[in-house]
């Protein structure tokens, strides 16, 4: 398979094309299963089945039950629901008050966090390290019994970097508290099977691994309480309201398959192109501060800044003349690329403002090749070059 434009495509942590397989289910099922799923006729059982089927596809890529999976619009959704939801239940039916997050989440997090906060509910930020991990022990003291929820993300959006989920799930069982980690950006790319993980929520996305936009799905382990954010039909049994679109949800099970199928060979990929990538930039130009940790981090993010004591330059600039030299990347998540503020992932590892402005993440999948990467990696050493430096 062939990336499917002349352009080069760095940018596949912020969306990635439908790969042709999916495409087809989702034809098919548009063509042939447009039945609404919760009618009792031929139609609506025949769209049942496909839905079901869906659902049960999922279920055994993370290791769970069918009857914990519940699709979605995609992962802001997810998110949302994870954390608003889990923290209403808590507070109604335990009386927590609490919510405990990382300082790294998606905004998809962190501003339901926020949102919480308007609602009567404290809200804790839990720091990360200069390589942008959470320590456990931090993150011990900050979960207490008053806790409604503890989210902290399986990699970053930005940097890549890997949490530890499995430590930090230790904490949250020893006082009770429901763990949701948004693994967005490791399904398909890592291992991500829930008891070994030791979540009790996930959230997933099936735009991230060449599924369709506007599906998505969360997991919620048997006995978790989330009470329901979209009220007005009783699909999902009960969490979500919502006549689900089958056709979405089965290229999203189609893509979720062939993820972990290729997922060790894509991993290896990535590894190579990573590496290929930094030693050309690290080799062409100095004044490079590697935000994604060589040893820690998914390999599909590559992401670097320029130090800002010896360059004049922001990232807009950086990322217009890539895109006219034909490479798109990015600077961050692209969900507040759009904005003027800096990264809060890279503010909370402890970068400077400046420094934080001249930051470009690279990301690979499975339609990239060495060529592109060594053509990009030449192209931004010869951009930067352009740019003032300070003496």
């Amino acid at each position: 398979m062939t990336q499917p434009s002349s352009h080069i495509y760095l940018d596949y942590s912020a969306t990635t094309p439908l790969d042709p397989a999916v495409a087809d289910v989702i034809r098919t099922h548009q063509e042939r299963t447009f039945g609404n799923a919760s009618s009792v006729h031929r139609f609506g059982r025949q769209a049942k089945v496909v839905l079901e089927e869906s659902r049960e596809r999922i279920a055994q890529v993370i290791g769970c039950k069918t009857a914990e999976i519940f699709f979605t619009s995609g992962g802001t959704e997810s998110d949302n629901h994870a954390l608003i939801g889990t923290a209403l239940h808590q507070r109604r039916v335990h009386g927590r008050d609490h919510v405990a997050v990382s300082a790294v989440e998606h905004h998809a997090v962190l501003d339901a966090a926020e949102y919480l906060a308007t609602v009567g509910f404290t809200v804790d930020r839990i720091p990360v390290d200069s390589r942008g991990f959470v320590d456990p022990q931090q993150a011990a003291g900050m979960v207490t019994d008053r806790t409604a929820i503890l989210s902290v993300m399986h990699a970053n959006n930005e940097t890549g970097a890997i949490q530890p989920l499995p430590a930090l799930s230790t904490i949250a069982r020893t006082h009770g508290v429901p763990f949701h980690s948004d693994t967005v950006q490791t399904v398909g790319k890592l291992p991500v099977h829930v008891d070994a993980l030791g979540t009790d929520i996930i959230t997933m996305s099936a735009h991230k691994i060449y599924g369709p936009k506007g599906v998505g799905a969360i997991y919620i382990r048997q006995g978790t309480g989330l009470d329901p954010l979209l009220h007005g039909g009783a699909q999902e049994r009960n969490n979500r309201a919502g006549t689900e679109n089958v056709p979405l949800i089965a290229g999203f099970a189609e893509a979720m398959e062939l993820a972990e199928r290729n997922r060790e060979a894509l991993y290896r990929q990535a590894v190579l192109f990573r590496d290929t990538l930094y030693g050309i930039i690290s080799g062409g130009l100095t004044g490079i501060i590697r935000n994604s940790d060589p040893d820690g981090s998914l390999p599909h993010i590559l992401s670097v800044s320029l130090d800002a004591s010896r360059y004049q330059v922001e990232s807009e600039a950086l990322l217009l003349n890539m895109d006219l030299k034909g490479v798109a990347v990015s600077s961050g998540s692209a969900c507040t690329s759009g904005s003027i503020q800096p990264s809060h992932v890279l503010l909370a590892m402890g970068r400077d403002t400046r420094t934080t402005a001249a930051t470009v993440r690279f990301s690979f999948g499975k339609f990239t090749t060495i060529e592109e990467v060594r053509t990009a990696g030449g192209i931004f050493c010869s951009i930067v070059r352009t740019f003032p430096v300070i003496s």
